[in-house]
């Protein structure tokens, strides 16, 4: 993800939807915090703007979790 940062991010503002399943413990978790590392770099926002950001994708359905 951290590789195609830019590409996600572009996917993400043209309305992508973005599904995550795995392991709960490690493996989403890391997955998660990449996802707002790479909100907050590539949209040029601070942590706190970041996690509105997935906070708005989570409410409209975009980001989706489906961990164990």
């Amino acid at each position: 993800m951290l590789e195609h940062a830019a590409e996600l991010w572009s996917w993400l503002e043209d309305g992508a939807h973005f599904y995550l399943c795995g392991d709960a413990q490690r493996m989403a978790r890391d997955v998660e915090a990449g996802l707002g590392y790479i909100i907050a770099k590539e949209g040029c926002m601070d942590a706190a703007a970041a996690k509105a950001y997935l906070a708005r994708l989570v409410r409209e359905g975009r980001y989706q979790k489906d961990v164990y």
